[in-house]
């Protein structure tokens, strides 16, 4: 009968110490979880702040920079109209000084930079028998119709 209870009161034993573990695990770990959790969360939020302060003074600053490059531009071309109305020898060439910087002005970017000539068509540089297609030529290499 010894035997019997010791079979029972080890594994009754065992598994009543078990619940408790697991009970005062229950009660200390979801606290802890929560509290990682938060922390966690508040430094994503400190560094999400941190980030567009940093964004929104690079933009402040470049708009700034842009004014001033803006400025700087208009007063170069203020500076060589005067110097072109002031240095000039004749009318005709302080006429065509200004002209050509009001042209400047009024021309956008992308007409100044792209100039007025159309691209080409590539060449057929290859080496090639005479009367005989070119490489870039469209029935070249194309076998015809036996």
């Amino acid at each position: 009968m010894e035997q019997t209870l010791m079979a029972w009161l080890l594994p009754a034993l065992t598994l009543l110490v078990g619940i408790t573990i697991g009970f005062v695990a229950a009660r200390l770990l979801p606290n802890a979880a929560p509290g990682r959790t938060q922390r966690q969360l508040d430094e994503l939020q400190e560094r999400f702040d941190t980030y567009q302060n940093e964004v929104i003074t690079h933009f402040n600053t470049t708009a700034s920079l842009v004014k001033k490059l803006t400025q700087s531009y208009a007063e170069i071309q203020e500076h060589l109209s005067e110097g072109a109305s002031r240095l000039a020898l004749d009318e005709l060439t302080r006429q065509r000084l200004l002209a050509t910087l009001q042209n400047q002005e009024s021309l956008g970017d992308h007409e100044r930079l792209s100039g007025a000539t159309a691209p080409e068509a590539p060449k057929d540089y290859a080496p090639k028998i005479d009367n005989a297609p070119g490489m870039l030529d469209e029935q070249f290499g194309l076998k015809g119709k036996h």
